[in-house]
């Protein structure tokens, strides 16, 4: 089936409006947050890009509606890497100036060459800003928060797809013009409009799925009593409220939140060769020797009955990698004389926001994926993990 360039044009402009209108109101019904608001902002430049293509396509006179729909997508894509970064709790300033520059650029530019720019004024602007920032945003994709969903692998492909995509066609565009057979059959506006398609699709569903994830443990925070053990270890549901809260509050201002992991593997064969006492033992000097090594600032939760989680606030990776070495030693004096000569396998890992995100799940997860590396590896006393 051969679809005509109306048809198809038609079609790209119905699926970017109702994704955008999608997702627009789901974004006032969740009242979502910052990275939302700028992937809303994204999607409304989607809204205003095929307007303005529509507007001149409709009438030719219209010939600035051309700058508008360059600068609207140039923007709207680099609007998809801000909220992106957002998400993650990446620093803003320089990106969302560099965003803002290239879309200026991209207006003034056909503004400049007036109505005889033609139908490709001011594309080669356009296509750089396009790949470069679609490019980034597929990265930012695969970092941090982000990285840790998989649902987000999806966007990434699609954004890193556009960008390898625009690459070929500006190349395309300066090595065989705009009007040549090769340009018009490969990368034409059929063939882009497909593509815009299936990258507004996926982003719609990815970023909803991303900002409502996160919408529900936000708001299981005031619904939950948070609980405290005699022994001052919270559980772990206590425990990742409190991380989210500390969260929240350091991603702004872009301070460091960090997870320790320690936990003790071989309980069992303790309990084995010396008996359940001297395995409940083993477990309540782990506990203690944490609460008393630990900072003063710190909380303390615990996932199982081997695994214990602290969170803490340090200033540098240096002072993260002091507080977990200081936990490790004193917990190696504290278990030391337990069970007579046997010396319980005691891994220890730290892990930071600006590593793993603020997502507390995440840093959680790569806290205890990274103890669980040091409690196996021989030779190895602590692991301070980077993914």
């Amino acid at each position: 089936m051969n679809l005509d360039l109306l048809t198809v044009t038609l079609l790209t402009a119905l699926v970017v409006v109702v994704t955008s209108v999608v997702f627009i109101v789901g974004m006032l019904l969740r009242k979502d947050e910052s990275a939302g608001r700028i992937w809303g902002l994204a999607f409304l430049a989607a809204l205003l890009t095929v307007v303005s293509y529509l507007a001149w396509a409709a009438s030719p006179e219209a010939w600035w509606a051309v700058a508008v729909g360059n600068a609207a997508f140039v923007g709207g894509t680099g609007l998809m890497w801000l909220g992106a970064r957002r998400f993650n709790g990446a620093p803003m300033m320089l990106p969302v100036t560099a965003v803002a520059v290239v879309s200026a650029v991209a207006l003034v530019v056909v503004l400049a060459l007036g109505p005889d720019g033609g139908d490709w004024a001011g594309a080669e602007i356009m296509f750089v800003g396009i790949l470069v920032f679609a490019g980034l945003g597929a990265r930012e994709c695969l970092y941090g928060e982000m990285g840790h969903h998989r649902e987000s692998w999806g966007l990434a492909f699609v954004l890193g797809l556009q960008s390898v995509y625009y690459l070929v066609r500006t190349g395309a565009f300066f090595a065989y013009g705009p009007e040549s057979d090769v340009f018009s059959t490969w990368f034409g506006t059929v063939e882009t409009s497909f593509l815009t398609i299936t990258l507004s699709i996926v982003a719609m569903v990815v970023t909803t799925v991303l900002l409502s994830g996160r919408l529900r443990l936000r708001g299981s925070v005031g619904a939950v009593t948070l609980e405290l053990s005699n022994e001052g270890i919270m559980p772990e549901s206590s425990f990742e409220r409190i991380l989210l809260d500390m969260s929240e509050r350091a991603m702004p201002r872009g301070e460091l939140v960090g997870v320790i992991s320690v936990r003790v593997d071989d309980i069992r064969s303790i309990g084995t060769a010396f008996g359940s006492e001297a395995a409940d033992i083993v477990l309540a000097s782990l506990r203690d020797g944490v609460r008393r090594y630990a900072p003063i600032a710190a909380f303390i939760g615990q996932d199982s009955q081997n695994v214990l989680y602290v969170g803490i606030q340090p200033s540098s990776h240096d002072e993260s990698r002091r507080i977990a070495r200081r936990i490790r030693r004193g917990l190696f004096e504290e278990l030391s004389g337990v069970v007579g000569a046997v010396i319980p396998i005691v891994g220890v890992s730290v892990v930071l926001s600006d590593v793993a995100g603020y997502d507390p799940a995440s840093l959680m997860r790569a806290a205890k994926e990274a103890s669980y590396m040091a409690s196996t590896s021989i030779g190895t006393t602590d692991v301070f993990a980077d993914a």
